[in-house]
């Protein structure tokens, strides 16, 4: 059953909640449909929704922006909604006594069984997502100025991709499920401005504001029907440019209230009996331990969310004894005015500005100061174990670099006593999708971007299992996970990204390494933006571009694969050189890095195949003689790594499996 998709309006949960106590915490929680599932466990499934209510005073919410110029209720305080999922075994008896919180991606996410009793929940937080079935969405309410004016601040909008001679585009922001950007406080086009580039580089060519307008062209020719949602060129587009609007927008929703709205509902959920109307907690007293993980931008959004103070709740208790943000290169740009939480390390957007490391770090390159992502669970003393994991497109495409080594790139970071770092060498942005044993590369997801070479295969999903296993004990038993391990500067496996100082092999056919560097910018976004907390207003946009920061990628052995890190068993039994880059076949920045996709070289069959074309790396025949010996190699492979701790059992069983099912020199 799906959850119920119309959560309450703002205005009505302010009205519905004049009569509740003055404090800032969930105060009804609501599930609108359940769902039996059996199973060695038998599990429920609850979904439904929850409402809020935030002190804008209170210490712990002051810092999200705009929450001052909220609505408030009776009381003084602000209402806010979301939606909710909880997998719950069907007897207590049976619960592990640990939840587990799951951020969903984008409004993705479901709460499912889990083979060991644990807890699953998944909650809305994304305040620019519309709701709709099937989505964990929050309802969060719209800023305002004196009187009842509207607040406004500059937005902007990029368009790459489109259709050749499209005339009209719609403006959302974000990829993959697009979010609503703020609706321009003008239709007139001459208080905007639209400019085209070649590439990133590309100082850019001015579009005189009589060639556009705010419109929909795609029944009316230009100037089309006025939209204040849709772009309309009279010329139409070219993919070859993107382009990109800046205009002042409107109604800011106070989207930094999805980070209350986790803790609020996590710290619900594991000390509350009943909500303010007495209706029960459904997981009351289950709870002895939390951990969440976030991927991508889930894994950014547990950046901030303790960067800002959110692991502590209202009563000072910590929300989440570990967190482990997955390949989560940056933070999160979601408690902006007119925030994109969506984004993905492209040109002008915000993610990368505020404080990057787990330890204290002074940023004078960009005249940051010392900061540290944990200075306020610290001065809380809520900070959670950190279980960081992330692999080599984090390094290529999503600029974490800095993260590791600082902006001035010259030595590693020290890492403090309660964060572990892992390292998954050599694969794509989550890893290969399928996740099995592949010769052709992995299967591109819908509407990606054109890539040169074919999608690397290359898994971390079963290491990255193990390691949240192990994050696991280290919250329940106090066991330590094994010491982390990552490339670094002290070690020689962090080096400049390109063939030269990397060791890259000359493969016949095979594109380097040189500028496939998603390079890192220094923005000034202007005075109105809080750099450490990656909060506040955007008054600068475009930003204008201080400087580069210098970004550092591992060596790679004479195959081309990087020998650092947590190997999957794929990788340390290659069928072929698995990238952390790849390159761009068609349309904006051809040539360049794709994206954040990783690329795949296979090796030869045979030698007589390899000298024809002059690779100078081994043949499968050569490295494994027939298909019982690649399948015994990776039998081999699989039971060290169990033995290491890095890969569970049944997951190793599986990768055997696949091994034996697959392909690899058979007759």
């Amino acid at each position: 059953m799906a959850i119920r998709p119309n959560l309450q309006a703002a205005g009505v949960l302010l009205a519905a909640m004049t009569t509740l106590p003055a404090s800032a915490r969930l105060v009804s929680i609501h599930v609108d449909a359940t769902q039996t599932l059996s199973g060695p466990i038998p599990y429920r499934i609850l979904r439904g929704h929850f409402e809020g209510a935030l002190d804008p005073a209170m210490p712990g919410n002051a810092i999200i922006t705009d929450l001052a110029a909220a609505p408030r209720d009776g009381r003084g305080r602000v209402a806010y909604g979301a939606t909710f999922e909880i997998a719950l075994p069907l007897d207590p008896a049976q619960a592990s006594g640990l939840l587990f919180y799951d951020v969903p991606n984008r409004g993705n996410g479901k709460a499912q069984p889990d083979p060991a009793g644990h807890i699953r929940v998944v909650s809305g937080w994304q305040g620019d997502i519309d709701p709709a079935p099937g989505l964990q969405t929050a309802t969060v309410p719209i800023a305002k100025g004196a009187n009842g004016a509207s607040l406004t601040a500059p937005a902007m909008a990029r368009f790459i991709d489109m259709p050749a001679g499209a005339t009209t585009q719609p403006i959302t922001g974000g990829i993959g499920r697009p979010a609503a950007r703020p609706l321009p406080a003008s239709l007139d086009p001459r208080r905007a401005r639209l400019f085209r580039q070649a590439g990133d580089t590309d100082p850019g060519e001015a579009i005189a504001p009589a060639d556009w307008a705010f419109a929909d062209c795609r029944t009316v020719p230009f100037p089309g029907t006025p939209d204040p949602t849709s772009l309309c060129l009279r010329a139409g587009f070219d993919p070859h440019f993107a382009y990109t609007l800046v205009y002042q927008g409107r109604d800011p929703k106070v989207l930094g209230i999805g980070f209350a709205a986790t803790r609020d509902l996590v710290s619900f959920l594991r000390h509350a009996k009943a909500d303010d109307a007495g209706t029960p907690n459904p997981v009351a007293e289950m709870v002895r331990w939390t951990v969440a993980s976030g991927t991508s931008q889930s894994g950014n959004y547990l950046k901030s969310f303790i960067n800002l103070g959110f692991n502590a709740d209202e009563g000072g208790a910590i929300v989440f004894d570990g967190v482990n943000p997955n390949i989560a290169a940056r933070q999160v740009p979601l408690n902006i005015r007119f925030g994109v939480p969506g984004g993905a390390a492209t040109l002008y957007e915000p993610g990368s500005e505020g404080t990057l490391w787990w330890g204290r770090y002074d940023d004078k390159v960009r005249g940051r100061g010392v900061s540290s992502l944990l200075d306020r669970c610290t001065a809380s003393r809520t900070c959670p174990k950190i279980v960081e994991t992330f692999g080599s497109t984090e390094l290529w495409g999503l600029r974490m670099a800095p993260g590791l080594i600082g902006t001035d790139a010259r030595a590693d970071l020290p890492l403090p006593a309660n964060v572990r770092r892992y390292y998954f060498p050599g694969v794509t942005h989550g890893g290969s999708s399928a996740g099995g044993i592949s010769l052709d590369g992995d299967k591109p997801w819908p509407g990606a971007p054109q890539c040169s070479l074919a999608w690397n295969p290359n898994p971390s999903a079963p290491t990255l299992r193990a390691l949240q296993a192990a994050l696991i004990a280290w919250v329940e038993t106090g066991k330590a996970p094994p010491p982390s391990r990552y490339p670094t500067i002290a070690a020689g496996e962090l080096v400049p990204a390109d063939a030269k100082h990397m060791g890259w092999p000359a493969i016949p056919g095979a594109p380097t390494p040189d500028g496939k560097l998603n390079v890192f910018l220094d923005y000034d976004f202007g005075p109105g933006f809080h750099y450490a907390d990656l909060s506040g207003v955007l008054s600068r946009l475009p930003p204008g571009i201080r400087r580069t920061i210098p970004a550092l990628v591992p060596r790679v052995d004479a195959d081309g694969n990087e020998t650092a890190g947590v190997p999957s068993v794929q990788h340390l039994v290659p069928l072929g050189t698995y990238l952390g880059w790849n390159v761009l076949a068609q349309g904006y920045g051809t040539g360049g890095p794709c994206s954040f996709v990783g690329g795949f070289i296979p090796f030869a069959h045979s030698r007589a195949e390899r000298e024809r074309t002059g690779d100078p790396r081994p043949s499968l025949e050569e490295r494994y003689r027939d298909h019982a010996g690649f399948v015994a190699r990776v039998r081999a492979v699989a039971d060290r790594q169990v033995a290491a701790g890095w890969l569970l059992s049944d997951d190793a069983a599986r990768i055997v499996a696949d091994a034996e099912a697959s392909a690899v020199l058979k007759p």
